[in-house]
């Protein structure tokens, strides 16, 4: 089968940012990371030794002068020594554990430094999505002609309707052409089609790069999630932010703030980080509920919140996305980053509902255990880790008993 993943940088800006912060803050820490298929699916037989032999391929994709000259016009806030690391960084296909039960389903596993094993994140879903359609014979029916057509009108609409937008498609794509026509026709939509709106670039390196867009996106759970796993979760919304800050200086200043839900989120953030961010994204939960709250918490800060952004990236499509910009439009300065709708909207092709999520954790490499945690967004369909772990959490962050999250 041909190799799914063929550029270093097909990958999600946020995995690079937050290397580079893993490096620089916890460069001893050891991680496990786990497959998470939320649909249960069954997978064609011999899907386990498929993806296998995917990985192993990624052990021959290298970052290249191009890639790297790029990354650093459009990523100024990565420190240059990072490109070094990235020019001896090699995957290594033992870091990951496949197997396939007798029913179908799927394992898949991660463990070794964190810094080693967070490029392998993204990599690995979209190898895991396009390889599904390929072997159950779904990718011979996607149109991509249609599909740009399909693509174009979204970003036509979305532009007329002032929304500021990007793409954020890469981890549960149809396939990698398929992420690439929305984004060129996005791209070549909003720079002949007339709008308040803007199409800001994608989380794409190699796609940004090609169509000579932005690459957008800052972090993800997972930093704040290994925090919570070293030193408890009442406080890693807090220590990230100093970590994210000391790493960038002020840049990629939109904090996601969902990990452990708004309480705990809330309570961490004061006034100093509420004027140094530049804003938050909403990744769960009632997107006006949440904004409402954003608002208030801001305001309580002698803050104005219409000097802030917030990016919406929970569950859109251009339909959602559109009725937020009218609610949000004084509010904030909103802004929406749209994943599989983009990168997965094909008639009669379901898209995967997967994540690989990290579970464990340990400070350094001689430490003989592993602390395990988990995620608790604002959704509880969306909660992580084993089930102790969770209840532990929620233990901790709710001990007056007022229930937690719904």
């Amino acid at each position: 089968m041909r190799q799914i993943i063929n550029h270093f940088t097909d990958d999600d800006l946020y995995k690079f940012t937050m290397c580079c912060a893993v490096i620089q803050n916890f460069p001893r820490s050891q991680v496990r990371y786990k497959f998470i298929d939320r649909a249960g699916l069954v997978y064609p037989e011999g899907f386990a030794a498929e993806l296998e032999h995917q990985i192993a391929l990624l052990e021959n994709v290298v970052i290249t002068d191009e890639e790297i000259a790029f990354m650093k016009r459009a990523c100024s806030y990565i420190p240059s020594w990072f490109y070094s690391y990235l020019k001896g960084f090699r995957y290594d296909r033992r870091r990951v554990a496949v197997s396939q039960d007798a029913e179908g389903h799927l394992s898949v596993e991660f463990e070794g430094c964190w810094c080693d094993t967070i490029l392998l994140e993204v990599k690995v879903l979209a190898i895991i999505s396009e390889l599904y359609y390929i072997m159950t014979g779904r990718s011979e029916s996607l149109d991509y002609g249609e599909y740009y057509r399909r693509s174009w009108r979204k970003a036509e609409r979305l532009k007329k309707a002032g929304c500021v937008f990007s793409d954020m498609g890469t981890r549960r794509r149809a396939s990698f052409e398929a992420q690439d026509t929305a984004v060129r026709a996005m791209s070549e939509c909003c720079a002949t089609v007339s709008g308040r709106g803007s199409f800001t670039g994608t989380s794409n390196v190699y796609l940004a790069m090609k169509y000579n867009l932005t690459p957008v996106g800052t972090m993800a759970h997972e930093l704040i999630s290994a925090i919570a796993g070293m030193y408890g979760p009442l406080m890693a919304n807090n220590i990230a932010m100093g970590v994210w800050a000391r790493t960038f200086r002020g840049a990629l200043g939109t904090f996601l703030y969902d990990t452990y839900g708004w309480r705990i989120f809330s309570l961490n953030f004061s006034e100093d980080y509420a004027n140094m961010f530049k804003g938050l994204r909403v990744d769960s939960g009632d997107n006006y509920a949440e904004l409402d709250r954003i608002v208030e918490k801001y305001r309580s800060l002698n803050i104005d919140p219409s000097t802030k952004q917030i990016v919406f990236s929970n569950a859109l499509d251009v339909d959602r996305a559109i009725a937020l910009q009218k609610y949000a439009a004084g509010k904030c300065k909103p802004s929406f980053g749209i994943g599989t709708h983009f990168s997965n909207d094909f008639p009669g092709v379901e898209p995967m509902n997967i994540v690989i999520k990290l579970v464990a954790v340990s400070i350094t490499e001689s430490w003989p255990f592993f602390s395990p945690t988990c995620k608790l967004s604002e959704d509880r369909g969306k909660y992580t880790g084993d089930a102790a772990t969770v209840r532990r959490f929620l233990e901790m962050l709710y001990p007056d008993g007022e229930g937690g999250m719904e």
